[in-house]
């Protein structure tokens, strides 16, 4: 197929605007040059791609097809430009680093922000994944650092304490169960759930922790953050399961915070490494450092 990433763009454009000439405006070529550039595109994918009319163009279905693949394409050569760009200013410090939801919504925003104020130069992938995953990852070096909620070893690796968090249940005020220290799951199984979505770690601990129990979680929602949980949790909508630390200082004047019983709602946050990364002398040693000493701990480095 003869057709390349401006095409893609131009096809795009004029998709976007509905018009010939507005799409050409917004690529800076003539309006002759994108219409043959589609035409050969039409060509290429032996199909018609847009509809021409007196008040502009719109999409065939096979346009709406193409529209929806080529913007996926541009935004991955986008994105790989942008992840390009370190290194053709000479930023090769780089770092992959896998983390659980926990930990990105409380604790690492705030950590990597010290970190980047020394380190400037330094770029990093952060990707939410499940704590077993996070520790597989690591071990095989498709991520160098990670953060989770196990509590297991690994020969490969090497764990050191970050932070310690709670799981606990958020309540209206008015439920007949916020008037209680602490529950035990099991008691709350009977009310409708505002939950993570499905595939989250979150999500997926708790609806294990309901059928080992012999039971299932009644879902009313689910929602993308920690936010929405509390926020809909006020309104009276369900109860819901987040971290101590995903809470802020005023929900308590809407909501109650319930603890859980169960030695599960403990999470022991951890920095997991390879052993032959641990010491070297590099900038992947220096976040390590960086996230023990915001944790208040001492590396053994520095001990």
């Amino acid at each position: 197929m003869h057709y390349d990433f401006v095409d893609l763009k131009v096809f795009l454009a004029v998709a976007d605007a509905g018009n010939l000439s507005r799409g050409a405006r917004r690529v800076h070529l003539a309006p002759s040059s994108v219409s043959l550039r589609i035409k050969r595109l039409e060509e290429a994918m032996g199909a018609r791609l847009l509809v021409r009319g007196a008040r502009g163009v719109s999409l065939t279905p096979a346009g709406r097809v193409m529209a929806d693949h080529a913007r996926r394409c541009v935004a991955l050569l986008e994105q790989m430009r942008s992840d390009m760009q370190p290194f053709s200013q000479r930023i090769t410090r780089r770092i992959t680093f896998f983390a659980n939801n926990n930990a990105i919504s409380s604790y690492l925003p705030d950590d990597l922000a010290r970190f980047f104020a020394r380190f400037p130069d330094v770029r990093i992938i952060l990707e939410e994944h499940p704590s077993h995953e996070i520790v597989d990852a690591v071990a095989a070096a498709r991520a160098d650092i990670g953060v989770v909620a196990l509590d297991q070893t690994h020969p490969d690796l090497e764990f050191l304490p970050y932070r310690q968090d709670q799981l606990v249940m958020l309540m209206p005020k008015s439920s007949g169960l916020a008037a209680t220290a602490d529950i035990h799951f099991a008691d709350c199984m009977g009310e409708p759930f505002i939950s993570l979505q499905q595939g989250t770690a979150l999500h997926t601990f708790l609806v294990g922790h309901a059928a080992a129990l012999g039971g299932r979680l009644d879902v009313r929602v689910q929602v993308s953050g920690y936010r929405a949980i509390a926020r809909l949790v006020a309104s009276g909508a369900g109860i819901g399961v987040v971290p101590r630390s995903a809470l802020e200082p005023a929900d308590q004047q809407y909501l109650a915070v319930v603890g859980l019983k169960e030695a599960w709602s403990r999470r022991d946050l951890r920095i997991c490494i390879r052993r032959e990364r641990r010491h070297a002398q590099d900038f992947l040693a220096d976040l390590v450092d960086n996230l023990c000493a915001a944790a208040g701990l001492q590396t053994s480095t520095e001990a």
